[in-house]
């Protein structure tokens, strides 16, 4: 793979520089937080270098435009090279992204994308590998938790991440960034409810671990099988009562003085247990 000429020059030519906050290039921009809170049809906001390159390299995902603060521009030769000529590089003053963005954005590089059609749950469960491990979430309604959740199922290779309807969105703004651009790494399909998810899953082999602090075995003491799914709830109310009565339930061990963990937390103790990732 060959790279544009990194010169001053062809950066000049790659980028075009907007001056006013006011432009109608910069409208998607416009206001993120507020907007990320009401949906952006199929659109979100990547934020950040690391979840460029990971936007750049994702065929599932289109690249529609890139913003980027001045001071930023220098640093971001290789992948402005990588990026195609049909599509818009933006560059701005400190003043006029912050007019923008309606907050200080100190990481200065921002694309939109444009997600695909979502993955069914039925088609991402039809076509799981006979060995693979699911992670499987209801009601996670913090964006913070939901991108660490990301990053761990990232970090042990699960296959995929499924999501009831309840659940939040992936790809918010927020989510995206704090997954370090996992969420546009691993397959998800978020619709449903939780017991769909479940029933589903059971149809196709897979052994089921709800996990509760009032789990009645430790994860340590059950032994993953080919096909795992591991099931998370919101912090506080847990999985519903009626899943942890019926599902086998496991608990991670932790002090009897203070049993409480983020779930995100928690969600990467117990994929480092069921992956059998040894990073060989």
């Amino acid at each position: 793979m060959t790279f544009a000429p990194a010169g001053n020059d062809w950066l000049k030519r790659r980028v075009t520089r907007i001056a006013e906050a006011s432009d109608e290039r910069l409208a998607p921009y416009r206001n993120v937080r507020e907007r990320d809170l009401v949906g952006r049809e199929s659109r979100f906001i990547a934020e950040g270098k690391v979840v460029l390159n990971v936007l750049l390299s994702n065929p599932a995902f289109a690249v529609e435009s890139i913003l980027i603060l001045e001071n930023r521009l220098a640093g971001l030769t290789e992948q402005l090279s990588l990026c195609p000529d049909s599509i818009p590089v933006y560059c701005v003053s400190r003043e006029t992204m912050d007019a923008i963005a309606g907050f200080p954005m100190h990481r200065g590089i921002l694309a939109v994308g444009k997600r695909n059609a979502p993955r069914s749950l039925d088609k991402l469960v039809e076509t799981m590998p006979e060995n693979a491990l699911a992670v499987v979430l209801c009601g996670i309604a913090n964006h913070d938790n939901m991108g660490s959740i990301f990053r761990n199922a990232a970090a042990f290779e699960a296959d995929c991440v499924l999501m009831d309807e309840t659940s939040c969105d992936p790809l918010y703004r927020k989510a995206i960034r704090v997954s370090v651009g996992a969420a546009l790494k691993v397959p998800f399909a978020r619709e449903g409810s939780i017991e769909t998810i479940v029933s589903k899953l059971q149809n196709k082999g897979f052994e089921l671990f709800a996990l509760s602090p009032s789990g009645t075995r430790s994860i340590y003491d059950v032994k993953p099988s080919p096909r795992t799914a591991l099931l998370l709830g919101t912090e506080g109310e847990g999985l519903p009562s009626q899943l942890l009565q019926r599902l086998q339930t496991v608990k991670i061990p932790m002090s009897r003085e203070f049993d409480s963990l983020n779930v995100a937390t928690a969600s990467g103790i117990a994929l480092s247990r069921f992956s059998g990732f040894s990073g060989i």
